[in-house]
């Protein structure tokens, strides 16, 4: 029977452990209920009196030989684990933040340019991306024969040659959103039109097939150009300053008479130039006539503006596509 003890002791003497899962095979093996040790132990009975001491002797050497080769393993299991812990394995520590997006600078700029209207008094409205003929083009004045009606210009969505059936385009600005107004409320009307609007453009630093408008409309009786300049000057003050450089200057749309164009001064004093932001005017009779205002009584302007050229001019934006790239580094400045 000692004999058994004896091979016993020289397999857990050479049972190999590298690892935690070695370790615990090592455990069941020698150490279980059911382990080799403990099933040598059960057989105490089959030894004769005289040798059950030096058995049992044996026995408690194998099982102590065992358990402190269990006991050293996994104190150095343990250690190890232990020293190749870093920092971020600190239960303890605040975990690391995750990245915070933020509203894109376009949005930023609309969010903006809308909280100074809504101080001015305006309301905003929204119509339809998609128009028909009518209320992008023929009810803002445009001749028939007008180049922004052709397909090199607009997006169209259904282009007929039947006269009684619309042409639908991608609204090509905000200015139907004026109409639609005008047909649905009665004067006074003092509102702002937001949106999306598509040209049929080349794509290059300067220009891009779609783009953000805010337009407004002011209709109301006695609404003069002073109105107007009070207007745009105010608004230009509190996006850019109070000491931009802007300046007023005849111009022509088909929707107003008379029309204004403004510029601001960009660059530096001695390097920049002027850059316009806007194109407005008094509200073209025609075009209240064809949205049912009496042009007899009420009088309004429009004006209409791109968020794109505002956020460029104010962040010092050199390249419109920059806005549509999706660049991580272009859009972390602006958190």
């Amino acid at each position: 029977m000692l004999d058994k003890v004896k091979a016993l002791q020289k397999e857990v003497e050479a049972f190999s452990v590298s690892n935690s899962n070695e370790l615990e095979n090592f455990r069941l093996e020698f150490l279980s209920k059911n382990g080799k040790i403990q099933s040598l132990f059960k057989m105490m009975g089959k030894v004769a009196n005289e040798d059950k001491a030096t058995f049992g002797k044996s026995m408690n050497d194998l099982k102590n030989l065992a358990q402190d080769k269990f006991d050293s393993l996994q104190n150095e299991f343990k250690s190890s684990t232990t020293s190749s812990k870093t920092a971020l394995d600190d239960i303890t520590l605040t975990a690391p933040l995750s990245p915070i997006g933020s509203l894109h600078p376009l949005t930023q700029t609309l969010e903006e340019m809308k909280s100074i209207f809504y101080r001015l008094g305006f309301t905003i409205a929204h119509g339809p991306e998609i128009e028909d003929d009518f209320h992008n083009f023929t009810a803002l004045n445009f001749p028939p024969n007008h180049p922004a009606r052709d397909e090199q210009d607009t997006f169209f969505v259904r282009k007929s040659d039947n006269p009684d059936v619309d042409d639908l385009v991608l609204r090509t600005h905000t200015s139907p959103v004026q109409i639609r107004l005008m047909e649905n409320q009665k004067p006074p009307i003092r509102a702002i039109m937001p949106g999306r609007v598509y040209r049929n453009e080349a794509v290059s630093p300067k220009s891009y097939f779609l783009f953000h408008q805010v337009e407004a409309l002011y209709v109301d009786e006695n609404v003069s150009v002073a109105d107007l300049k009070d207007t745009l000057i105010t608004f230009v003050k509190l996006m850019y300053g109070n000491d931009v450089k802007f300046r007023l200057r005849p111009g022509f749309f088909p929707f107003t008479e008379p029309s204004l164009e403004m510029d601001i001064w960009w660059g530096s004093k001695e390097e920049g130039k002027w850059l316009e932001i806007l194109g407005s005017g008094m509200v073209d009779p025609n075009v209240f006539k064809a949205a049912g205002v009496d042009p007899e009584k009420y009088t309004g302007f429009a004006w209409g503006m791109g968020v794109e050229r505002i956020a460029i001019l104010k962040h010092g934006i050199d390249d419109i596509r920059s806005f549509y790239d999706n660049d991580i580094r272009f859009l972390e400045q602006f958190n």
